[in-house]
């Protein structure tokens, strides 16, 4: 072995596990969030609109990383508001995420679904919180197999990568901050 390609290894050897390791770091890593950490980021009255609107607690569901940012989400309890019909969750986003095609920014957000003839569709729509304003508009389809009913659970990336609602769930991916 030449002198040249023993240096050429070992600077090889250093970097590379260097470079591979910072790559790694770019890239945050998510876990479910635990209920105490969902009570701390979920409000017990969510600000939708004009109005506060109790959410229901033991309904959250969210995931954290390791910076500490929030995708979580919560049952709105919309009986008696102008909102019931409309919305049915609430979600907060701390990082930047795209959820089946729909771009949502750090935020509060507001959002509903619809049934399409019955079937294996929710039609959902995301609005903010704060005004109503449509974001935008997603599918989300019968969830495959004998999956658990939930009210709502947003799976860990490494998992699922999915938001079900019920028996159907949308497709996400956590963007760069």
């Amino acid at each position: 072995m030449t002198m040249r390609t023993m240096r050429s290894a070992i600077v090889c050897g250093v970097f590379l596990p260097v470079l591979a390791l910072a790559a790694q770091a770019q890239k945050s890593v998510w876990r479910q969030a635990t209920t105490a950490e969902l009570a701390s980021v979920l409000p017990s009255r969510a600000p939708v609109e004009s109005e506060h609107i109790e959410t229901e607690m033991r309904t959250a569901s969210g995931i954290v990383d390791e910076h500490g940012h929030f995708i979580a989400g919560v049952v709105l309890i919309t009986a008696g508001y102008s909102a019931e019909g409309k919305y049915s969750h609430y979600l907060i986003v701390q990082a930047p995420v795209v959820i089946g095609g729909v771009r949502l920014k750090p935020g509060e957000y507001a959002f509903g679904w619809s049934r399409e003839d019955g079937g294996d569709l929710l039609t959902v729509h995301f609005n903010q919180a704060a005004t109503g304003a449509l974001v935008g508009t997603t599918d989300a389809h019968r969830i495959a197999g004998s999956s658990r009913v939930e009210s709502l659970h947003i799976w860990p990336p490494g998992d699922k990568s999915l938001i079900q609602i019920g028996r159907f769930g949308i497709p996400y991916k956590v963007g760069d901050r």
